[in-house]
């Protein structure tokens, strides 16, 4: 196999005010320059899905909504996800969940991994998300990058940060790198599973 895994790194908050651009742009740049995979950022804001209120999940019957539709057309593309989370009272965003009920066979037999941020580096969201992700037939990698304490403190303008995520990330390429490693395996074994149809 010869064809690099297409990668969506999915930016998971549409706030006004957020955050993730910073950490979105961050594992992109650290995901492009490892060679052995293609990336592209998928931001949630540029597919308005509505709340899920469908008959079923697509994996039982075609979606009503267009734009829903074409957020599955979208994700059909790639053969691995990065997650870009915001941790909200414990766990992901509402329009994070959304955005994965909206879908199902285009996660299935499909690998992720997460870049959480927050007080404790969204933890307890990546680790909701990932429970998500089994449902849906995903596969998750063990390693995620955490930004959470006071790195994160550093560079949240809202509580004073004044730092450069470049000024932190020698404390989170090890996380990044286990996990892009992760993913990169399981998207090639994944992409393998799936065209011998097992």
């Amino acid at each position: 196999m010869t064809a690099k895994p297409r990668i969506a790194v999915i930016v998971g908050s549409t706030r006004p005010t957020r955050f993730a651009d910073v950490p979105s742009q961050w594992i992109l740049k650290q995901a492009r320059a490892r060679g052995d995979m293609e990336v592209e950022l998928v931001d949630l804001r540029d597919h308005p899905l509505p709340l899920f209120d469908e008959m079923a999940s697509n994996r039982w019957m075609p979606s009503q909504s267009p734009e829903a539709v074409r957020w599955q057309q979208t994700l059909a593309r790639f053969d691995g996800f990065i997650f870009v989370v915001a941790e909200y009272n414990h766990s992901i965003t509402g329009v994070l969940k959304n955005a994965l009920d909206q879908a199902y066979k285009e996660w299935e037999h499909k690998p992720f991994t997460a870049i959480g941020y927050g007080g404790v580096g969204a933890a307890r969201a990546v680790e909701h998300l990932r429970g998500i992700g089994v449902e849906l037939q995903m596969v998750s990698t063990r390693s995620a990058v955490h930004i959470g304490g006071a790195d994160f403190m550093a560079i949240y303008p809202p509580v004073g940060g004044t730092q450069t995520i470049e000024d932190i990330e020698s404390h989170l390429l090890p996380s990044a790198t286990a996990a892009l490693d992760e993913l990169a395996w399981w998207a090639k074994a994944t992409i393998a599973a799936r065209a011998s149809g097992t």
